[in-house]
């Protein structure tokens, strides 16, 4: 390989192999060693095991225990490059910085705890550690009351009703301002992708915990697209780890909240998002008639108008299952115009998954609300066929029994419909 020379009169040199990475096959500006005894850049090495998720060394396929992620640098091999760098006259690579350690960052939280401007300059600090590595991630993320710093953050700055801070989060504004501590914190938190240890700590106190859930929906409830879809991304993720009796507590506020990321379109990823947490929250407590008192039904039933990606839509099958659990979500989806039609028309277009949400949902209607104006609106708008499909073809055992149940049930309703088939047509009454 040759590296060409900064100066125009210095002819090409020749590397030493071994001053290449394994991976970038380029010279090494941070040269780290791993446990098993080869050299890499650092940025190749870290992108490797932890942004690209691998756990093994590239060159010997070894595998890594977490003990012996974290490589060592080579101050050896550095020094040699830099030496042969000056002795050709190439570009000399500077002395990278130390990387960051806990006590750096235990440093940072010190200097935030003096109160006043300190706060500031720490979260900016944070901020900026946070975006240049999934090292730096990692190191924040494991520092002792670094998480606790951020969290504190959003509480006690997500509701402030400051005209100015106000002003932030306005998506017209002529100006660009700096982001409110709210929203500097909450874009650190989605960065850090909390485990689900630093998750559980989260919520491990249900007071704190049910003030942080406060907070978000506070947060939700700005204008401005950037806060809500770091508000949602990671009640998104406190969601998953919520044990069920927090689930089960979460305030109406919230509920409405999520729904109206959903309804605002805030973004293709905080919808997805809350989607994610709508489907987490409905089974349990309330939830579901929370979810239908903010909107959800005719909300999903638009977003499934839209003809939204495979995933999304998905989704929001499943939460119209979910709804359709209680009276008020099945009122809500027989009186919107496209609601039947628009789940009829999903099932067998998706997955097996969805095809079973959507049987269950048209299920839970023919069951528990069959009015001769309901039964007579799901023979209009195909309902009565996508059942005999789901019956043709192989679409999971409990959608084909709910279907065949719907069809014996109301047989006397829709005996006369043309996509019946014969022989089931001779075992009606």
């Amino acid at each position: 390989m040759e590296v060409s020379s900064s100066s125009s009169s210095a002819a090409a040199a020749e590397v030493p192999h071994y001053f290449l990475c394994p991976i970038s096959l380029e010279v090494m500006r941070d040269p780290v060693t791993l446990a098993t005894g080869i050299t890499y850049d650092r940025a190749s090495i870290e992108r490797w095991l932890f942004s690209d998720g691998h756990a093994t060394c590239p060159v010997t396929r070894r595998a890594l225990p977490p003990a012996e992620m974290d490589p060592t640098p080579n101050h050896t091999l550095r020094r040699l490059i830099q030496a042969w760098c000056a002795l050709h006259r190439v570009e000399r690579y500077p002395t990278p910085r130390p990387p960051l350690d806990s006590a750096r960052v235990a440093a940072i939280l010190d200097d935030a705890r003096r109160g006043g401007g300190e706060e500031a300059a720490a979260l900016r600090e944070i901020k900026a550690v946070v975006a240049e590595s999934d090292r730096n991630r990692r190191c924040v993320e494991a520092t002792p009351g670094a998480v606790g710093f951020l969290v504190s953050l959003v509480a006690r700055h997500s509701s402030s009703n400051d005209k100015d801070a106000d002003d932030l989060f306005e998506l017209d504004s002529p100006r660009t301002p700096a982001a409110s501590p709210a929203e500097d914190a909450l874009g650190v938190l989605c960065a850090l992708k909390p485990s689900d240890k630093t998750l559980a700590e989260i919520l491990d106190r249900r007071d704190a915990a049910a003030d942080f859930l406060d907070a978000l929906a506070s947060v939700l409830r700005r204008p401005s697209y950037r806060p809500r879809t770091y508000a949602i991304l990671l009640l998104k993720s406190l969601a998953a780890a919520m044990p069920p009796a927090l689930l089960a507590a979460v305030s109406d506020g919230l509920v409405r909240e999520v729904v109206r990321v959903v309804s605002d379109r805030v973004s293709s990823k905080a919808v997805r998002a809350a989607m994610h947490v709508l489907c987490r929250l409905c089974p349990w407590g309330r939830n579901r008639v929370k979810a239908v008192e903010a909107g959800a039904v005719p909300t999903l039933v638009e977003l499934l108008l839209d003809e939204g990606g495979r995933r999304l839509t998905e989704l929001a099958i499943v939460a119209i299952d979910h709804l359709c659990g209680c009276a008020e979500g099945r009122s809500d989806l027989v009186a919107h115009p496209a609601g039947l039609a628009v789940v009829s028309k999903k099932a067998m277009r998706v997955s097996l998954a969805a095809t079973e949400s959507a049987v269950r949902a048209l299920h839970a209607v023919a069951r528990h609300s069959p009015t001769p104006a309901v039964l007579q609106e799901m023979l209009a708008v195909g309902v009565v066929a996508k059942l005999m499909l789901v019956l043709q073809v192989d679409a999971g055992e409990r959608a084909s029994l709910r279907a065949k149940e719907m069809l014996k049930a109301h047989a006397r309703v829709w005996k006369d419909s043309p996509c019946l088939q014969a022989h089931l047509k001779a075992s009606y009454p």
